[in-house]
């Protein structure tokens, strides 16, 4: 997923990620479909804010993998768990990767099985990631890791002991070099000699919502799921 050079603005300046654009690279600029390129930093915020499990792209022993885990996000990095990506980093320190985050927002159903497609939107990550040793870096990226995937839940839980801490392996991916991609609308046939056929065309949405909390079965009579919790049920995930 590549991008075409888009302009700059004053607002482009190192250490203001929020106004930045994103500068296409040989690996991110959009070779076909160009009008689905969005350049904006805040456009790729919004992508990974959406979501909390990514695909992580690694060569491991010279085997390509890809492996969901969860995410966070500050303003200049992907923090994630990275047991496989380690393995690989171990073997060679400068070894880049590459992380994608896809939402699934609709079918596109044209009146043609050629014409069908989906809408989407998509974010790939490129870069080295760097393993986090700090402890205080790493509780940091850990807090953010969790309430990025349950806002509330770091000030409720049992926070990682330090045995914990080294036993978790966490690795910071630069937000520098990325790529997003987004496909919305109806079907494109509408102007074709499909559109005789009399057949039905149009969108399917996709939305994905989170359940009601169930309770450990372990847990003693009384304890109850807490506010953080029972308030995300019925919501929109994504």
């Amino acid at each position: 997923m590549t991008h075409t050079e888009p302009p700059r603005t004053d607002s482009d300046t190192p250490g203001d990620a929020r106004n930045r654009t994103l500068a296409p690279t040989d690996r991110t600029r959009l070779r076909r479909m160009k009008e689905k390129a969005r350049f904006e930093r805040s456009e790729l915020e919004a992508v990974l804010d959406a979501g909390f499990v990514c695909h992580l792209g690694v060569v491991v022993d010279g085997v390509p993998m890809v492996v969901p885990t969860v995410y966070g996000r500050d303003d200049e990095h992907l923090y994630f768990h990275g047991s496989v990506a380690s393995r690989s980093l171990a073997a060679d320190p400068d070894a880049t990767i590459c992380v994608t985050v896809t939402h699934v927002d609709a079918l596109v159903l044209a009146r043609s099985v050629f014409e069908h497609s989906v809408n989407y939107r998509c974010a790939m990550i490129y870069g080295t990631p760097r393993q986090v040793t700090d402890d205080a870096e790493k509780t940091e990226g850990l807090r953010i890791l969790t309430e990025h995937t349950a806002p509330g839940q770091w000030d409720y839980a049992r926070r990682p002991s330090r045995k914990e801490l080294a036993a978790t392996t966490l690795l910071a991916l630069p937000l520098d070099e990325a790529s997003v991609k987004i496909s919305d609308g109806p079907p494109d046939d509408a102007d074709s000699p499909d559109a005789a056929l009399g057949l039905w065309a149009g969108v399917l949405p996709l939305n994905s919502r989170w359940g009601a909390p169930t309770a450990d079965p372990a847990l003693p009579v009384g304890i109850t799921a807490p506010a953080h919790i029972t308030a995300r049920a019925g919501t929109r995930q994504g």
